[in-house]
């Protein structure tokens, strides 16, 4: 009895350690998060050659390799996939810039523009998040996606910016008023610079918005006391 209960044990031991190592020593749970990156990879690949009504779930799978049952694995549509693809690439791109100021000298200027060159270098390392963040779109989806990244945006832009300036920061509205204004009127020009409408480097561009950044920081002495 002794030998037949240790024999359970150990066929319940190695089920388990099966489980977690999975095919081919690689867990379910891996295998899963690696098609989840194809399929939104190729998502964003179809987006940029043939916009938004291209990126269906046939051809999603297509570009991907993978079955269709793999697709709704994750997700239940083609939006649902799309609004992943922005979610995931405004959250990596804050990462960046949050990254990029902390590693930054502690002094105002110099993180702001740390954050200015941390954004534009994410957009441009890989031009295919413009069609994402930049690029205004006629379809509803596509503009309500790229509306929420924008607000995502504004909202860790402003956190950032009273962070930065501690007391004499303005007050919640202005900056977010301010943030609203610079975020989405950076974004317009970055899509312009990367169209070749803005003949300048992208360290001049960096200077440029990292300027308009510290505008916030002057709001507080701009706006008349009747305007709090």
């Amino acid at each position: 009895m002794h030998q037949n209960a240790a024999r359970r044990q150990w066929e319940r031991m190695s089920s388990m350690n099966a489980t977690k190592r999975g095919y081919g020593g690689i867990s379910s749970e891996e295998r899963r998060a690696t098609r989840r990156v194809a399929l939104m990879d190729a998502a964003l690949d179809l987006l940029t050659e043939s916009g938004v009504r291209g990126v269906t779930k046939k051809a999603v799978c297509a570009r991907a390799r993978l079955n269709d049952r793999y697709f709704y694995e994750q997700f239940d549509d083609a939006e649902a996939l799309l609004e992943a693809v922005a979610n995931d690439m405004t959250a990596a791109g804050l990462r960046a810039v949050a990254t990029a100021t902390l590693q930054a000298p502690a002094d105002v200027r110099a993180r702001i523009h740390a954050a200015a060159d941390a954004a534009i270098e994410f957009v441009v390392a890989d031009p295919r998040r413009s069609n994402i963040l930049l690029i205004s779109h006629t379809d509803a989806v596509l503009q309500r996606i790229r509306l929420d990244s924008t607000r995502a945006i504004v909202r860790s832009m402003s956190a950032m910016t009273r962070d930065l300036l501690g007391e004499s920061a303005p007050s919640q509205l202005d900056t977010d008023l301010a943030a609203f204004t610079i975020v989405t009127g950076v974004m317009e020009l970055v899509a312009a610079w990367m169209r070749g409408e803005f003949d300048t480097s992208r360290a001049h561009l960096a200077d440029v918005v990292a300027a308009m950044l510290m505008t916030v920081a002057e709001i507080s002495t701009t706006i008349p006391a009747s305007g709090q």
